[in-house]
């Protein structure tokens, strides 16, 4: 792939909730220096082969589309290829190696990059991995990323992907599961919400990116519904939850409930996720504030000094830790 400069327009599709946080996440990590948009998809049923996308009319050459299919026999996004190649769209797919939908992109003059593969496919039934499992979006994430400092749509050069990857190695290493939970972001996180109706407040738009794909996992990973908003707007927006049946004292626990067969009401808790300390014109004031007058707990996840690149990936690399434990709790 040779594009004459930026594209025009950065168009993203795929099944799944991986598309979404890529769109997301690569509209947050540009700046604003291009626009990024989903395509999204229509058809009878959520499943294989039974989803289809359509390019808006302005789609032209000057335009980059971006696929993000993790399967690679995917008929409605081989269809989508074929409609680009007509405009004179430029392509590139992260798809498994040899399949379908990258023969079709090759046909199209479009760029196919294998899928990353890990060690443990021929044991486990990676493909059978719920559709909001974290290692999905990272597989597609990365090498877009790559794409992006190419062609000037981000900044992420090598060395940048190298530091990245050692901060993630970092954090694998302070949420693992044989750390205890006080020391624990993911697993504190995890037990923050286990009882609560989160309440998601971003402020920023990396951590705005980030927190609708958490609202997106803990629904479709854990099983837990999520609420998400950014600040200031969600002082409004949310005010009145912490005011009804979901506030902290709507429903004082029962000295005479029974612990084992009556669980205690849910409660919201507001999930604060900031991308750096607040400034003067932060509304992360005005949050505390509201919750403290609500009696509802807030828990906070900041990211540590670096890169927006950095801080997108510790803000996203804790909230994965913490969908999944909480997942795994609910199997216990």
């Amino acid at each position: 792939l040779t594009p004459d400069g930026r594209p025009r327009a950065v168009l993203v599709a795929g099944p799944g909730p991986a598309a979404a946080g890529v769109a997301d996440l690569l509209g947050a990590l540009s700046g604003g220096s291009c626009p990024v948009s989903l395509i999204q998809p229509t058809g009878v049923a959520p499943l294989p082969g039974a989803l289809r996308w359509t390019l808006p009319g302005w789609t032209g050459p000057l335009d980059l589309l971006l696929l993000a299919g993790p399967d690679a026999d995917d008929p409605g996004l081989a269809e989508l290829v074929e409609q680009a190649y007509r405009r004179g769209c430029s392509v590139v797919a992260v798809t498994p190696a040899g399949g379908p939908l990258a023969d079709a992109v090759i046909q199209a003059r479009g760029l196919p990059v294998p899928l990353a593969t890990t060690s443990y496919d021929a044991e486990f039934d990676v493909e059978g991995a719920p559709p909001a499992a974290p290692g999905t979006l990272w597989s597609v994430l990365i090498p877009l990323l790559m794409l992006g400092d190419r062609i000037g749509l981000l900044s992420a050069p090598p060395d940048a992907l190298n530091k990245l990857a050692d901060r993630l190695d970092q954090l694998a290493e302070r949420c693992g599961p044989a750390i205890p939970t006080y020391t624990n972001p993911g697993k504190t996180l995890a037990a923050d919400l286990a009882d609560a109706l989160p309440l998601i407040w971003t402020e920023g738009a990396i951590a705005g990116a980030v927190g609708r794909h958490f609202a997106t996992e803990l629904a479709g990973l854990a099983g837990r519904p999520a609420l998400v908003a950014e600040l200031p707007e969600a002082l409004t927006t949310h005010r009145t939850l912490l005011a009804g049946a979901l506030a902290a004292g709507a429903d004082p626990d029962d000295f005479f409930r029974d612990r084992v067969d009556q669980p205690a009401a849910m409660h919201a808790r507001v999930v604060l996720l900031r991308e750096e300390e607040p400034g003067a014109l932060s509304a992360t004031r005005a949050a505390h504030v509201l919750a403290e007058e609500r009696d509802t707990a807030v828990s906070e996840l900041e990211a540590d000094a670096g890169s927006d690149l950095e801080k997108a990936a510790e803000l996203l690399a804790i909230a994965d830790f913490g969908a999944v434990y909480l997942a795994l709790a609910g199997t216990e």
